[in-house]
């Protein structure tokens, strides 16, 4: 049962289960990482369902619009961090093709979602 206007939400829920995957994987990366690009691509990835969450919440359409494009950019910030992580080894290719198609599978949702709105 969904109380929140967000739960429903296919983006808001792809964003969730992203945050996780993006998660688990940083487990592996190197301790020196830790407070680098560890932490970087953590916040970056919470920051996906954190503002549609928060976009979703008694605000008018523009506001809306407003933290879905805050989404979708810390989308790409996620992003550069797989980027970033295959470059330096810390993830192989098969993971880094697989975050890389969700993360832009979701792009396309949130812009597709962002551009329906009033």
């Amino acid at each position: 049962m969904h109380k929140f206007k967000f739960e429903k939400l296919i983006i808001w829920q792809k964003a969730m289960d992203l945050g996780e995957e993006i998660d688990v994987l940083t487990e592996a990366f190197p301790d020196k990482e830790r407070f680098n690009l560890s932490s970087q691509i953590r916040r970056a990835a919470d920051s996906i369902a954190l503002n549609i969450s928060e976009g979703s919440i008694g605000q008018s359409n523009p506001e809306q619009k407003k933290f879905i494009g805050y989404a979708i950019r810390s989308l790409a910030e996620v992003v550069t961090c797989l980027y970033k992580a295959n470059k330096r080894n810390y993830l192989n290719i098969t993971q880094f093709d697989n975050l890389y198609q969700k993360s832009y599978e979701l792009m396309n949702m949130m812009i597709a979602f962002r551009n329906k709105i009033k």
